[in-house]
């Protein structure tokens, strides 16, 4: 079955094994790929992923327009079918005219952008946070955010699910927010008890292969299945291996489809997924 990969990581060539060894040892994590394009492609190819969505982790606001300069690169050769991959755009709450540059990235033709709390050291109820999922949804902007415990960390994680239900309750009109990791990594109880029925989606990265099926399937059942993002985390986690455990999940045919390629479908749009370039 063909399934779209909402959340994977990769560099530029020419730093992507330094940058994923630092990152491997920092967070005592191993890795399944070597960070580039051409591994995360032989990934797809073995688990058969059709489109993978990477997310560039923006963690000094001065390197705006470098790594969306490298993230507007990839997205030029996935629309020559060069390659299956799509990069959101990136941002940081320290970034100046927070707004602008969300627009900017929008007239751009990006569909989303990724914010990691932890990494850039802001709580995802902060004001500054709270300015991109405000101008996010107000630019029709996906927005997807690192949620619950991160291993690279020590401190109290800054994006929980009682911190994102704050979260919620201020922004006007409809967003369109993903939180990784099951809505986050180890808090499930509190995923069930705040975010679960929220507006908002969950993808199935770097948690599908650890987390057990009793509590997959309460959070599925809590949700619902029409907000569920199939996702790896590679190189945190392969795609072969993370399909593999969603379809160990016992989920009906009708589930599987949802998760692993219709909801993400839906919320990409059919002209990124299609190629259509009618953005």
């Amino acid at each position: 079955m063909q399934a779209i990969d909402f959340h994977t990581h990769i560099f530029p060539d020419a730093m992507a094994q330094k940058t994923v060894q630092y990152l491997s040892e920092k967070t005592d994590m191993p890795f399944f790929a070597n960070g580039t394009l051409l591994e995360l492609q032989a990934q797809m190819r073995q688990a058969e992923v059709c489109l993978s969505v990477v997310l560039p982790v923006l963690t000094r606001p001065q390197s705006f327009e470098g790594v969306l300069q490298f993230a507007q690169q990839l997205n030029e050769g996935y629309f020559k079918g060069e390659h299956s991959v799509y990069s959101f755009g990136c941002i940081h709450p320290d970034c100046e005219d927070v707004r602008g540059k969300m627009a900017l990235m929008k007239q751009k033709g990006f569909r989303g952008v990724k914010i990691h709390p932890d990494y850039q050291t802001t709580d995802i109820d902060d004001e500054r946070n709270l300015a991109i999922l405000q101008a996010a949804a107000d630019e029709d902007l996906i927005v997807v955010a690192h949620a619950g415990v991160d291993p690279g960390y020590s401190q109290s994680p800054r994006c929980t699910p009682q911190r994102i239900a704050r979260a919620l309750d201020r922004i006007k009109g409809e967003g369109k927010f993903v939180f990784a990791h099951m809505g986050g990594v180890n808090q499930y109880e509190e995923v069930l008890r705040y975010t679960a029925g929220r507006n908002v989606y969950f993808d199935t990265a770097y948690v599908i292969d650890k987390i057990d099926a009793e509590t997959f399937h309460a959070i599925k059942n809590a949700h619902g299945i029409d907000r569920l993002l199939f996702a790896s985390d590679t190189p945190w986690v392969g795609a072969v291996t993370a399909k593999r455990a969603l379809l160990s999940m016992n989920l009906t045919p009708e589930e599987e489809e949802k998760i692993l390629f219709t909801n993400a479908l839906k919320l990409l749009g059919e002209d990124v997924v299609f190629r259509k370039e009618s953005r």
